[in-house]
């Protein structure tokens, strides 16, 4: 479960970053490792950040390790902190957006995802997406569960 307020007793055991990388109105979305957990499921660039690591720096280097884009920081946005809770832990989830203006090449790390896909947000909603990324688009870009097929 996803809320965009720190729940009672939160005790989040890592924090994770994750952006919204837009190209011509389309997201770029991973698709996940089968021996990974959620395999198989569409999501964001993301990961943990490391200790002692700034935000900033966590999610230029998931975006660089998972597509090969180097992200300007400067043109790099904060979107939302949110706060996620599972069964098994809970952890921060920082969200980013960043709109390229080339599409780039992307490479990604074959260790962590099978293939990429650009796609509008609002088709993204009938993808098998990793849990609560719904939710994550539907708030970016203000969409809501209607456009969802």
């Amino acid at each position: 479960m996803i809320y965009n307020n720190k729940p009672n007793n939160f005790n989040p055991s890592f924090e994770v970053v994750s952006c919204f990388i837009e190209y011509n109105g389309e997201i770029l979305l991973l698709k996940r490792q089968i021996h990974k957990p959620q395999p198989n499921t569409y999501g964001v660039p993301a990961g943990k950040v490391e200790k002692n690591e700034k935000l900033i720096d966590a999610i230029t280097r998931e975006v660089k390790e998972e597509t090969n884009i180097d992200i300007d920081k400067e043109k790099l946005e904060f979107f939302k902190t949110k706060y996620v809770v599972y069964d098994e832990y809970s952890f921060i989830y920082h969200s980013f957006h960043y709109n390229l203006e080339n599409k780039p090449n992307i490479k990604i790390n074959n260790e962590e995802h099978q293939e990429y896909m650009w796609i509008t947000p609002k088709e993204s909603l009938n993808l098998n997406l990793i849990e609560d990324e719904d939710s994550c688009i539907l708030d970016y870009y203000k969409l809501n569960l209607k456009d969802k097929k």
